[in-house]
């Protein structure tokens, strides 16, 4: 069983910047039903970027391990296909 290798992270409470330890993952918006597409983004040599679907800025701190966020909660459990 293969896991995610992309971290995917979700904005349910609509805090308007989210900590996190990684600089390539995939923005949800907020948990399904109410997610948006699931955009890959890449902050490349930056420390920051904007989701083009909800505008949640994302900074890169390098502090924190790649599951963990700031707020906590952030880190989407998504569930295995199949």
């Amino acid at each position: 069983m293969a896991s995610p290798a992309i971290p995917h992270f979700k904005n349910d409470e609509g805090v308007p910047t989210i900590g996190i330890g990684v600089k390539e993952f995939k923005c949800m918006g907020a948990a399904p039903p109410f997610d948006h597409p699931h955009v890959f983004l890449d902050m490349g040599d930056d420390d920051e970027i904007v989701c083009p679907y909800c505008s949640t800025l994302y900074k890169f701190d390098p502090g924190l391990k790649a599951d963990e966020t700031v707020p906590p909660g952030c880190l989407a459990e998504l569930m295995p296909a199949g």
